[in-house]
């Protein structure tokens, strides 16, 4: 039986709400610069990043049986992508504002659940050191 840290219990939700903070900052920063020309509109794939985190998780290791194989990601970071716009703009831009406010407050929708969740762990776990 192993210990019980704060890996165990808390899982990814406290990846998730650093990851979601970042593309908080990553969806202002659109926003903020949808009047710029040129300005490309930038975002990260939550759910790739999820997935990675998942797959790192489960100590399933991936192991290259041939030197033509791609090598998995060896880092923790992710990737920030550029957003294709459905209607580009004439100047370059393609922050789509309307995209944008949603995406954000979906995310800020999603920070809230996963900040609500571990503070309801946290709840639990202070709960049990004091035996209530």
């Amino acid at each position: 039986m192993s210990a019980l840290g704060f890996a165990n219990s808390l899982g990814i939700h406290e990846n998730a709400l650093l990851v979601r903070s970042e593309r908080s900052s990553i969806l202002a920063n659109n926003l903020a610069n949808a009047d710029t020309p040129g300005f490309k509109s930038r975002d990260i794939d939550f759910k790739a990043i999820l997935g990675g985190e998942v797959e790192r998780q489960s100590s399933l290791s991936v192991s290259r049986t041939s030197s033509g194989h791609i090598e998995g990601r060896s880092s923790e970071g992710y990737e920030s992508l550029y957003r294709t716009p459905l209607q580009p703009s004439i100047d370059g831009n393609t922050v789509d504002e309307n995209i944008e406010n949603t995406e954000f407050t979906t995310n800020a929708m999603a920070y809230n659940a996963s900040f609500e969740f571990l503070n309801s762990k946290f709840k639990g776990l202070t709960g049990a050191l004091r035996g209530d």
